[in-house]
């Protein structure tokens, strides 16, 4: 007897501005290496802690002022690296 085929499950991520939850796919991954060295992951795979947001420079506008990352990495985080990630989502 043939077995139905499984449905791959689709990983939930929360944004750690807003709280919502999505796939993981549709939010963009900023990560947090050994050397301390902050960037957007788009492969989502890179070695570090990550944290998630929305794909909307509103949330990233709300990351910045309310210190999320920071928060999250535990962590300063210079405004250059904050200019960065705005680039890297005006591009995505």
């Amino acid at each position: 007897m043939a077995q139905p085929a499984k449905t791959k499950k689709i990983p939930q991520r929360k944004c750690i501005v807003c709280s919502d939850r999505s796939d993981k796919k549709k939010l963009i991954r900023i990560v947090k290496n050994k050397e301390g060295q902050i960037f957007v992951d788009p492969t989502g795979k890179a070695n570090g802690r990550g944290a998630y947001i929305c794909q909307s420079m509103e949330c990233m506008e709300k990351a910045i002022k309310t210190h999320a990352l920071e928060r999250s990495f535990r962590v300063e985080i210079p405004t250059e690296v904050y200019d960065r990630l705005k680039e890297e989502l005006i591009k995505a």
